[in-house]
């Protein structure tokens, strides 16, 4: 009887713990989270990095001397390790933006497709597999072309891999284009993709289907002096599948009004009440000379003209022209892949012997026309700024190679979109900048790897380094596909 009766009061005791238990249990919180919101998450992480101008995360507009800073000068002389920097950018697209694009893929892999109670049909969860792994190769390829060698095959196996080796950078990407060529082919046109999720193109299969081939475009001529052959048929593939060569494909972030959802130039450059940037008078300087239009749509006017910071000096906030108003709207758009780019890496690949249909000039003079036209301006303005025999491609006064022609107009077009201005820079090597004579080093062609990745992952740090080049983990060594 007396064991019955401790049964019983165990029993109880059980049963009223877990009634307590429960009281703890916020029954309102998803306990899984849906793979499309993981994607939404990832997507904007992504696109907020590469828009940013926080010093603390992006400084790629400094490398190219389109903004100088006014008061504190660490960043424009190419110091990176003071803040950490190259940290913040390899952590935010491998944890931010890969690991959810990761987990996004995953948790729509496990989830059951029932066509009869969701709408998603097996084509739909298709498309939304090949959206999610085409976000993953350009997050990949960004990290690969900024530091090199990188944790890759092992590096999001973590429970197994805790300190992945590095792989080869050049035989990553040419895994990465493999792997942007399945995805493309699993795209189906005629039905939908994420949806609302996407925050780009709103689950429009053929705007994502030129964003893919126009980043394969990308990475084909990114390859093109290391891999010349794979380059060929890599940019010839895309480009008879179909690019972005029409504004209305850039492949643009729709920002809101209200924080934490608005473009980061507003929360760096309104929101926080800072005046720490203005235009250089490296890129002012050369627009003002070439009376380019979009000056007054890049920067305002100080004393009737456009004036430039001086790069790399100190600079009085109200002496210079400053960053135009329409860029600091919060709902101005995160761009990270446009009709301007598409048509100037179409030139060059016609220089190239590659062929993609047209002229070098016709698809420098629409680069040229996509970047006016974007930003607010005519094609009166652009008859007229392409009429300037500085500006015109077959004229000895606008460049005496392609490489100058193409670079310098990049450049221009590129304004705000620091990264890929850098990285144009990096393989082109035109404009021709001078650094300050106060810099900490070279303009840099990559950044250093992380301090806690040679702190916490040592070993990998220094075979991966040291298989860089001669120079290893250095801001000035040259990148496998940096060639020239």
């Amino acid at each position: 009887m007396k064991k019955i009766l401790y049964l019983i009061i165990v029993l109880i005791t059980f049963a009223s713990c877990g009634k307590l238990e429960d009281l703890n249990v916020n029954t309102k919180d998803f306990t899984v989270v849906k793979g499309e919101a993981l994607f939404s998450n990832a997507q904007k992480n992504l696109v907020d990095q590469m828009v940013s101008t926080n010093v603390n995360n992006n400084i790629f507009r400094f490398f190219t001397q389109q903004w100088t800073e006014t008061t504190y000068l660490d960043e424009v002389n190419y110091d990176i390790v003071t803040r950490t920097i190259p940290g913040n950018h390899w952590n935010t697209l491998y944890r931010r933006v890969i690991m959810n694009l990761n987990d996004a893929s995953k948790t729509l892999d496990a989830t059951p497709v029932l066509p009869q109670i969701t709408g998603e049909t097996p084509e739909i969860r298709q498309n939304k597999m090949a959206t999610i792994e085409i976000m993953k190769v350009y997050s990949w390829s960004v990290l690969v072309q900024t530091f090199g060698n990188l944790p890759y095959s092992k590096a999001l196996d973590i429970d197994n891999n805790p300190l992945p080796a590095y792989d080869d950078a050049s035989t990553v990407y040419k895994d990465l284009i493999s792997r942007l060529n399945a995805a493309i082919g699993k795209i189906s046109l005629v039905d939908e993709g994420m949806g609302s999720f996407d925050n780009i193109y709103n689950g429009d299969m053929t705007k994502w289907l030129k964003f893919a081939n126009s980043l394969k475009l990308r990475m084909g001529m990114v390859i093109s002096d290391s891999d010349p052959v794979l380059a060929k048929s890599t940019v010839e593939s895309a480009a008879a599948a179909g690019l972005i060569t029409d504004n209305a494909d850039n492949a643009s972030m729709a920002y809101l009004s209200d924080q934490p959802n608005t473009n980061p130039l507003f929360v760096d450059m309104v929101a926080s009440g800072r005046n720490d940037f203005v235009p250089a008078n490296t890129l002012v300087d050369a627009m003002n000379t070439l009376n380019d239009p979009r000056r007054s749509l890049y920067f305002t006017q100080v004393g009737g003209i456009f004036k430039g910071g001086i790069y790399g000096s100190s600079n009085g906030f109200s002496a210079y022209s400053h960053v135009n108003s329409n860029m600091l709207e919060p709902t101005f758009p995160g761009v990270i892949l446009d009709a301007a780019e598409v048509e100037f890496l179409l030139a060059e690949a016609v220089e190239k012997t590659f062929n993609v249909g047209g002229t070098a000039e016709s698809h420098y003079n629409n680069g040229v026309k996509a970047s006016i036209l974007n930003w607010g301006g005519a094609q009166a303005d652009v008859d007229t700024y392409l009429a300037n025999p500085n500006v015109a491609y077959t004229n000895a006064g606008s460049g005496a190679t392609y490489k100058e022609k193409i670079g310098k107009q990049a450049w221009i077009a590129l304004y705000n979109r620091g990264w890929e201005a850098w990285q144009e820079w990096v393989r082109l090597d035109y404009p021709i900048f001078v650094a300050p004579a106060t810099a900490k080093s070279a303009i840099p062609v990559r950044l250093i790897y992380p301090i806690s990745e040679q702190t916490l992952n040592g070993d990998a740090w220094k075979a991966g380094a040291a298989a860089l080049g001669t120079e290893g983990d250095v801001v000035t060594q040259k990148l496998f596909f940096d060639k020239f």
